[in-house]
This record gives structure tokens, sequence and C-alpha cells, in this order.
């Protein structure tokens, strides 16, 4: 079984074009399965000796450890993934796990800020006085500023860039972070996203990102420049760069939204997706066809799409109940 699963997540990576955030969860997934099937002093069984009763029984395990049903429907579709790759290789006559049925998911609808919030929080970021200048800003914008480290108040612009270009085009923080100069048309403004599964499409984006972009770039330049030469490659390519002049990893991009949530003195949970969320939310409610959301977000099923449809009843929900004499 560990040589069929090795396999199997190098099938993911050459073949499947998987992400690594994939291929690592599976590989975790199945060797927990994998452990289960041996205890202390047991031999693993053969695979052809593993049945659709004995997944039904890791899945229990699952539930009475208390793990979540969504990381427990995870477990098992990768399950049905590496066995369906099995029954192809010759491996195994019947995919066991076919039979085992996925754990009922609550429809979660994502909290979305609105437009005004959300515009708000962005201009609040854009009225922050440059670093490098004297001039003023508002007050809520200057006290924020003040909070600022040193280092952090030169990355400003980066910054600024990156939140803008998150709620302009709908990112994934993994899109953004894979972003290189060649995938960005300043003239056309729109933007090259290698997405899921590799897959490649044309993203446009407006004119405060836009604004925001063209005052990183020399900041951009700075930092390539301020640290030692470096041979051309992925960080020389990458769009955004942490101060090391090292393309910025997810992590910081993750710290870098929630910084300026508390600069700004929000008490609102804002995390990278929140920003798809509000793009995919505010065009939706502004008009715009589902398909067109599904093609701009990089998803392979409209249903995936469908929860924002669910996010914008929740919204006229409320503003009913607000506005209505005898809601």
């Amino acid at each position: 079984m560990k040589r069929a699963i090795a396999k199997f997540l190098e099938y993911l990576r050459s073949v499947r074009n998987a992400s690594p955030h994939t291929i690592s969860n599976y590989g975790k997934d199945l060797e927990q399965f994998e452990t289960y099937l041996t205890p202390p002093g047991a031999s693993a069984p053969s695979m052809i000796k593993i049945h659709h009763h004995v997944i039904r029984e890791f899945i229990g395990h699952l539930h009475e450890s208390g793990l979540a049903k969504s990381s427990i429907a995870r477990k098992l579709a990768a399950l049905r993934s590496f066995f369906k790759y099995c029954v192809r290789e010759g491996l195994l006559k019947d995919n066991p796990a076919r039979l085992v049925a996925t754990p009922k998911l609550p429809k979660r609808i994502p909290a979305v800020l609105s437009a005004e919030e959300m515009s708000g929080f962005l201009d609040q970021l854009a009225a922050m006085p440059d670093p490098k200048s004297r001039g003023r800003g508002n007050a809520a914008s200057m006290a924020a500023h003040a909070r600022l480290k040193v280092e952090d108040s030169l990355l400003l612009h980066r910054d600024r860039a990156i939140l803008e270009l998150l709620y302009a085009a709908g990112l994934r923080v993994s899109e953004l972070t894979g972003l290189n100069l060649i995938d960005v048309d300043q003239k056309d403004r729109v933007v090259r996203v290698i997405g899921k599964g590799r897959k490649e499409r044309i993203v446009p984006y407006g004119a405060k990102a836009a604004e925001a972009l063209a005052l990183y770039w020399p900041l951009r330049d700075q930092l390539l420049r301020a640290n030692s030469p470096q041979p051309a490659g992925t960080n020389h390519e990458a769009v955004f760069l942490n101060y090391m002049g090292k393309r910025l990893t997810q992590r910081s991009v993750g710290r870098i939204v929630k910084k300026y949530v508390r600069l700004v003195n929000i008490n609102w949970d804002l995390h990278p997706h929140s920003l798809r969320h509000a793009f995919a939310t505010h065009l939706l409610a502004d008009g715009a066809d589902l398909r067109a959301i599904q093609e701009l977000l990089g998803h392979q099923s409209l249903s995936t799409t469908q929860k924002y449809t669910h996010a914008s009843i929740g919204q006229l929900m409320d503003i009913y109940d607000k506005a209505h004499p005898h809601a």
C-alpha cells in the first residue's frame, strides 16, 4: 500500500497537476488510513482485503474522534480518488470507497463585508501618507499609519497593491503569490492566473488596483536592488516580494491582511479569501451573470459559485427584516 500511495501522489503531481496543498493533504489522509489499518504489532493487510465496511469503520472512528464533517469528507474524497487510481492501474478490481456515503455537510454562507465597508477599508489604506512624503492624510489614516513599524511603512505600497488586487480580481491567495511579471498586462489591466489544476484564466482588474500597482513597481525594484545579487529566477519573476527580495508566501499575505484590519481598528474576522468572497458577492449584487462570475473565479462547477447567491439572498433578507413594517 505504501508503494501504491507513493505512485498515486506522484500521479497527482505530474499528471493531474494538483496543487502542493492538495498533494500534501491527500498524502496525510492516506497515511492516516494506513496507520488505522495497521495497529501496533500487526502487519498491513493486503489492499484486496480492504472493502467498504473497513472504510465505514474508519469514517466512524473519525466521527468518534470529534473530527469536523468537512475534514472527514475530504479524507473520504482522498480514499475514493486513491482507490479509483488503483483500479485504473489494475491493482484492484473495484473501488471500495465508492459505496461509502459522504457525510452531509451544513451549507455555509460566507460572511461578506458590504461594498461600502470594503471600499472604506481600502480607501483608508490609500489615504495613508507615503512613507517618503510629509503629506497629510485624514485623521483615521494618519493614526493607523503612525502604528506601522518603520519597515512595514516602507512596504505600504506593496501591501495596498496586494489587498486591492485580491479584491479587484477575486484571486485565491496561492494565485496571487504565484503571479509573475509576465502575467500582468498593465495596458489592458488584466492578469493571467494559474488556478487549481494548473488551469489558466484571464481576469481584469480596475483603476484602483492599477493605481496601487503603479505605486508598488518602484518599491519592487528597490527590494531587488537592496538584496544580495541573485541569479535570474523565481524571485526576479515574482510580482510580490518580501523585504528580503524573495517571492512572498501565502502565510505572509494572511498576516498582511490581519495587520491592516487591526491597524484601522476594524473588528472583522478578515482573511485573504474574504476579499475573494466580497469580489463575487458584490458582482452578483450588481447584476453580474453567475456564469461570468464562475469564469472569473475559476470554479470548475457552477454549483461552487452558487453559494454566493445564498449570500446575496441572506443580505436581502436582512434588509427586508430591517425595512419592512410587517417583517
